[in-house]
């Protein structure tokens, strides 16, 4: 599968659209790829071009190097030499949560393939993915507790609904290495992967994403979402609308066409 053109003007992430599918890359693996206010612009940047992209299928997020995220990078949070207290909120409201409420909002699978240890407000941000692949030597790290902080960037919304209350108290107030293998058991992600196979993964994700039902995907991510704050009844009224559409899609009777005749689907994405 020949790589994507990376596309210009992005010096902290690498940003690729191709096929229908957006490949985000943290691009800072000297630092673990922490976020910068450079990263934040270069990701809201990446993230206007797949919203206003008619035909996007999916997006894929990764990292460089050995790390996926190490969170905030502290060199920007560094106390004030007049002793001044800083407003972490700020941060929050501006950069991360438009950041994690985007990825959530966007109208196609979000797909994060870990390379690595992922931490603080890097765990967060692929906890807020659709879906997780995770190599073996991938760990995730809650460790706002070692300086006096609590998860943020969604991640005290995130950790409770993947895998209850006792395990994220628990990860949460000792910071402890949640391995791959351990996140997987826990429900925190879907598949944890070789790490010889991080590329081969990233690659039929890809493939996978541009060549799937498009609109049945986003429906699905829609009502999974949306399920944990409804009821049952309305739950049912949720998924007799969005079936009802998905009746209407040219993708439902290629589907259709294709079991019948015993052959793969060639889906259009419409």
């Amino acid at each position: 599968m020949t790589a994507a053109a990376p596309r210009d003007g992005y010096t902290q992430i690498r940003f690729t659209l191709e096929k229908g599918v957006g490949c985000i890359t943290l691009n800072r693996p000297d630092r673990l790829n922490s976020f910068t206010e450079t990263m934040h612009a270069e990701l809201a940047r990446a993230l206007d071009t797949l919203e206003a992209e008619p035909g996007l299928r999916g997006l894929v997020l990764t990292g460089a190097g050995r790390g996926f995220c190490a969170g905030q990078d502290l060199g920007e949070r560094k106390p004030a030499d007049d002793g001044s207290r800083r407003d972490l909120g700020e941060g929050l409201e501006k950069r991360y949560r438009p950041l994690i409420m985007r990825l959530r909002a966007l109208p196609v699978p979000v797909v994060c393939v870990m390379n690595g240890v992922a931490a603080g407000a890097g765990a967060s941000l692929v906890l807020a993915c659709d879906v997780v692949f995770a190599v073996e030597s991938a760990r995730f790290i809650q460790a706002f507790s070692k300086i006096g902080l609590l998860p943020d960037a969604g991640g005290t919304w995130f950790l409770p609904r993947l895998v209850g209350s006792a395990r994220a108290m628990g990860a949460a107030l000792f910071g402890e290495a949640v391995s791959a293998a351990q996140a997987e058991s826990w429900g925190l992600i879907w598949r944890v992967v070789p790490d010889a196979a991080l590329a081969d993964t990233l690659a039929d994700v890809t493939a996978t994403l541009a060549a799937g039902p498009t609109r049945a995907y986003a429906a699905t991510k829609a009502a999974l979402h949306a399920s944990s704050g409804n009821t049952l009844a309305q739950q049912f009224d949720l998924e007799c609308s969005l079936q009802r559409q998905l009746g209407q899609t040219g993708d439902y009777l290629e589907g259709m066409r294709a079991f019948a005749e015993k052959r793969p689907p060639a889906f259009t994405g419409t």
